[in-house]
């Protein structure tokens, strides 16, 4: 083998390797936190767990548009009502460590392979084919929140209204 061979090769599997290093954190004499990749006097080695990733449809899967509204209409018209038992629109509650439970329920009761989707301020936060979905440590204050019947696709088929609601819970400072 010629030596240019070799060297390509040995670079070639050195960039092939992954990627990692290791995370340090280190306080300063007056409390400041401080986090990096190079190790220093009085750090500690910190363990990073991997980033969360979503893995998108292939765009071969996804349906057209227009195919997918009609489909949506189609099983979403099999509910005639979509609401929340718990809370009420407009409710004002305590909750000292920020748990909810939301009660939904729909008429006519869920199909096989549909669930309720909960959302808080626009973000989902849980789903469920049985009408319970509890969240934990909302923050206080006041919150809006919608339910959806998703498929077993999960695509959105039905929307009920949207409710709101204000958590009461101690302040730190009292």
């Amino acid at each position: 083998m010629k030596p240019m061979s070799g060297l390509i090769a040995a670079l070639l599997v050195v960039l092939a390797t992954p990627v990692s290093s290791e995370v340090y954190r280190s306080v300063d004499a007056y409390g400041n936190v401080t986090y990096t990749d190079e190790p220093t006097n009085g750090a500690e080695r910190v363990e990073v767990e991997p980033v969360t990733t979503i893995k998108l449809p292939k765009p071969e899967v996804v349906q057209e548009t227009s195919e997918l509204r009609k489909e949506v209409r189609r099983k979403g018209a099999a509910y005639e009502e979509l609401s929340f038992n718990y809370p009420e629109n407009n409710q004002a509650f305590y909750s000292g460590n920020g748990d909810i439970m939301f009660q939904v329920q729909s008429s006519p009761p869920l199909q096989p392979g549909h669930r309720f989707e909960v959302t808080l301020d626009g973000q989902p936060v849980g789903q469920s084919s049985d009408g319970s979905i509890d969240v934990n440590n909302v923050f206080r204050g006041t919150h809006e929140a919608r339910v959806f019947i998703i498929d077993e696709k999960g695509v959105q088929i039905k929307t009920g209204p949207s409710i709101t609601f204000t958590v009461h819970r101690p302040s730190v400072l009292n």
